[in-house]
């Protein structure tokens, strides 16, 4: 037998021997790769040395396993370790004994590490070394602590660390039934613990549940660095061998560590991503406990997981709380984390870290699912001799070749007659404003509405162009509907749509553009059963003509967002809206129509009162908008606007005056003093004002925005109505009655002139009126000015609207001032239940609620009732 065999045998022998013997046969199938008679030597050695005897009978070798034989020998007795007293033994493994050890001049406990044996292996002696220095270079919260290291009289190494007394991640979330978010929250800890380390330049390679312990305070610790290697170690020869390979987890191993190629970040990146497949789902992605080692290998190298969704386990209980959607987001996050292609897979753990705040954030993740060409592309080369004798290949590239050939055709006939609309547009523009005079330009003094119908009489010119035509109609409309002039905004929508129709059919992707828009529109008019008809047919018939990913599907999802967030119907809208965001972030989508989307999203969760996901989504947007108009732009100032506007509803007006007076300065700059959106925001900066109880300055503020914007619209628009119901409402705040009602009325009447009477506007000008009447103890006209108001919010919006449990608070006051205590008890307490579920309990709604209910109980005979609202349990009774 050669030198170089023997040392094989050896090597190999060591390392088997150090595993327990029921492992020691399928070790030595994987190590050998097949190379039969090698095992069989190691075998006979490993037999020979089981039989036992004395120590001084037998050969190094048979010594070396009856030292190292974990099962058969039991930790070596310890009792002191310079200052620490030995309490007991928690544990050992192939390398190393962990004592539980008390310092007597401190008191504290601590784990104790001692390498055993360490004379007769120098390999195992360098990586308890290693594992010392790594730990001592590695200061984070969620990582074990190395407080000491020494060595025993005769060389052993020791090194003293926290003591963790937790159990492991997996376990403690299935004994504490935690949430997926809380099993998340936890993971994200252990996440930033390893790209701590990674920023250290270290990396662990042996991630797993029993490293990751969770305490009872529900802090994590992540242990054993026990064969992390540093990043510039990793290259060496050493980490390449099949002996360096078994220092490993094979079930939580990345696929290179398997193959015995270079390990990095990603390596951690893959077993962070098994963990959480395992904290999802119940269940590890594959079960390889009754595989030898040769299908185990090719199992977690070939075979993809099934989706942490369909894997999950029935009685797993966080996954019955979660909707389709969210599963969707946790396969993408987890498959990526745990991807074989390294292309594929998270490049760091910040990313990964990045994607479960998007998630927990309800944001669209990074991460992407697998495209169908990444898919096919894969099949082909794991099975290309199948598929090369079936002929699919070849079938399959005719198939592309012919698809793409007729596609790119029909894209640049498209392209054409793009540009060719595009220049007719153009040409249409510059006459617009030239005013049909060449010489001169046009007059300064020219209003926006004298350009818009001067481009309708262009427009309705241009008959042997109908498809610019019905362009140019649908772009006029749109401009129209922002100007509230919502006449002439449908007649020029139903000829587009009309033109549309007869140049592509009643069932086309132009025409579901046109039906979105429509919707969009018949929201504006407070038509919202139209809206959400118009909105369903234009979905409908994009996703019957668009591949999934187009743009306009992402619109006409965005579309149908909106009208559900008009109706009040927040949960289906806010649904609808993150499915928007997820579309416009995967696709090709301008980056603009996705700050629009995500705009929409943060104000339907403020409507619903989940103030801190608004402010979180606004907060993002104000970031988008920056970097991509900068500091000083319109949207930015619309997006600081929603920010004030949360402040408001949380009572924190000073900070509310500030982001409003930012805004302010934008919208000057920009506009001036005299436009519209100038007093829109000046408007918004009385709220704040009232809210401190600054109302003289309010006043004058609304009463300017008002004057701006009867200029511009009029005195019947529904800004004008909004800046009316402002002053209306400090004109209360204040006690001035008959300011607040003449205010509240003109509101009305703009409100129900623009919008036919049904939209939610209406109803919070009529319960702002049936306010004036309950401060004037007139309960019977504040009564029906309040029912009007939520006959009108039957119409328009949910039944467990903000808005509607304000106007049954209200309802229960009128009917409490008339002394019929049941029909209030049932208002106050109905619009109590609404507003805890959505606001804050120190809201002044809930409060006056409160009190009317410590009223209404205290009049009925029921104290103790009336006790739960006196301040004691803010509960309300069941019955």
């Amino acid at each position: 037998m050669d030198s170089t065999r023997w040392d094989r045998i050896q090597s190999l022998f060591h390392e088997a021997a150090e595993l327990p013997p029921s492992e020691q046969p399928s070790f030595l199938q994987q190590a050998c790769n097949g190379d039969g008679a090698l095992a069989a030597d190691v075998m006979a050695m490993l037999s020979e040395d089981a039989r036992g005897g004395s120590l001084l009978d037998h050969d190094p070798a048979q010594v070396a396993h009856q030292i190292l034989e974990v099962e058969a020998l039991a930790l070596p007795p310890v009792e002191q370790l310079g200052p620490y007293r030995v309490l007991k033994a928690l544990g050992q493994g192939g390398m190393g004994a962990v004592y539980l050890a008390e310092r007597e001049d401190l008191g504290n406990l601590v784990a104790i590490k001692l390498l055993r044996d360490a004379w007769l292996s120098p390999a195992r002696r360098e990586r308890f070394a290693s594992e010392q220095r790594l730990l001592a270079q590695l200061h984070h919260p969620s990582i074990a602590q190395i407080y000491d290291a020494d060595s025993l009289q005769d060389g052993t190494p020791f090194f003293v660390m926290e003591y963790v007394e937790g159990v492991p991640i997996t376990a403690y979330c299935e004994q504490n039934r935690c949430s997926i978010e809380r099993r998340l929250q936890l993971f994200r800890s252990i996440c930033e613990a390893v790209q701590y380390a990674h920023g250290q330049a270290v990396i662990h390679r042996d991630l797993k549940p029993s490293n990751i312990l969770v305490k009872k305070d529900g802090s994590v610790r992540l242990l054993d660095f026990g064969i992390a290697k540093q990043v510039e170690n990793l290259d060496s020869s050493a980490d390449l061998t099949v002996t360096g390979l078994r220092l490993m987890t094979p079930a939580y191993a990345a696929p290179e560590q398997i193959r015995g190629e270079h390990v990095g970040v990603q390596s951690d990146v893959y077993s962070l991503g098994v963990i959480l497949y395992q904290l999802l789902t119940g269940v590890m992605p594959f079960d390889i406990s009754n595989l030898p080692a040769g299908e185990a290998e090719r199992v977690l190298l070939e075979r993809e997981p099934a989706r942490p969704s369909d894997a999950q386990q029935d009685n797993h209980d966080p996954a019955s709380s979660l909707s389709r959607s969210s599963w969707a987001d946790l396969d993408v996050l987890c498959l990526t984390a745990m991807h074989k292609d390294l292309g594929r897979r998270y490049r760091s753990v910040e990313a990964l870290v990045r994607d479960i705040d998007h998630y927990l954030c309800g944001e669209p993740l990074e991460a992407r699912p697998d495209s169908v060409q990444y898919r096919l592309r894969k099949f082909v080369t794991r099975n290309f001799q199948s598929v090369a004798v079936t002929g699919l290949v070849l079938a399959l590239m005719i198939g592309l070749v012919t698809f793409f050939t007729v596609r790119l055709a029909r894209a640049r006939n498209d392209a054409l007659a793009e540009a060719a609309r595009t220049q007719r547009i153009q040409r249409f523009t510059l006459d617009l404003f030239k005013g049909g005079d060449d010489v001169a330009g046009p007059s300064e003094q020219m209003r926006v509405a004298t350009l818009l119908d001067r481009g309708v009489k262009e427009a309705q010119l241009l008959n042997t162009e109908p498809q610019a035509q019905a362009d140019l109609y649908e772009t006029l409309g749109t401009i129209y509907q922002k100007l509230a002039k919502f006449d002439r905004a449908d007649s020029l929508l139903e000829s587009a749509l009309d033109e549309r129709k007869k140049l592509f059919g009643p069932d086309s992707s132009q025409v579901a553009e046109t039906l979105v828009l429509l919707a969009l529109l018949r929201a504006d008019e407070g038509k919202y059963d139209d809206a959400e008809q118009f909105a369903h047919q234009g979905f409908d018939m994009d996703q019957r003509h668009l591949p999934p990913d187009h743009p306009q599907v992402a619109k006409a999802t965005f579309a149908w967002g909106k009208v559900l967030e008009d109706r009040g119907r927040y949960p289906e809208a806010i649904e609808k809206l993150n499915q928007a965001v997820q579309m416009q972030s995967a696709s090709a989508s301008r980056q603009t129509d996705l700050v629009a989307s995500l705009s929409e999203l943060a104000n339907t969760n403020f409507y619903a009162a989940h103030y801190d996901t608004s402010e979180a989504l606004n907060q993002r947007v104000l970031k988008m908008q920056r970097e991509i108009f900068g500091d000083r732009h319109p949207q930015v100032a619309d997006t600081l606007i929603n920010l004030g506007a949360i402040k408001v509803q949380l009572g924190h007006y000073a900070e509310s005056e500030t982001y409003f007076r930012q805004a302010l300065d934008i919208v000057r700059e920009w506009y001036g003093t005299q436009h519209p959106e100038t007093a829109d925001t000046m408007t918004f900066l009385a709220q704040g004002l009232t809210g401190m109880k600054r109302f003289d300055e309010a006043a004058e503020l609304l009463k300017q925005s008002r004057a701006i914007l009867i200029s511009t619209y009029g005195p019947m628009h529904q800004r004008v109505a909004f800046a009316n119901n402002e002053l209306g409402v400090a004109a209360l705040r204040q006690g001035r009655l008959d300011e607040a009602e003449t205010d509240f009325r003109q509101a009305l009447s703009i409100y129900k002139s623009v919008y036919s009477g049904n939209h939610y506007q209406v109803g919070v000008t009529e319960c702002n009126l049936g306010g004036v009447f309950l401060e004037r103890k007139d309960y019977t006209r504040a009564e029906q000015f309040v029912r009007d108001a939520l006959e009108t919010y039957s119409k328009s919006v949910a039944a467990d609207h903000y808005n509607v449990g304000i106007a049954r608070v209200r309802l229960g006051a009128a009917l409490l001032g008339q002394r019929r205590y049941r029909e209030a008890e049932q208002e106050s307490l109905a619009g109590y239940q609404i507003l805890m579920k959505k606001a804050n309990p120190n809201l002044i709604w809930i409060q006056n609620a409160s009190k009317d209910l410590v009223q209404i109980y205290e009049a009925l005979g029921e104290p103790d009732k009336a006790a739960k609202f006196r301040g004691g349990d803010s509960r309300p009774p069941h019955s």
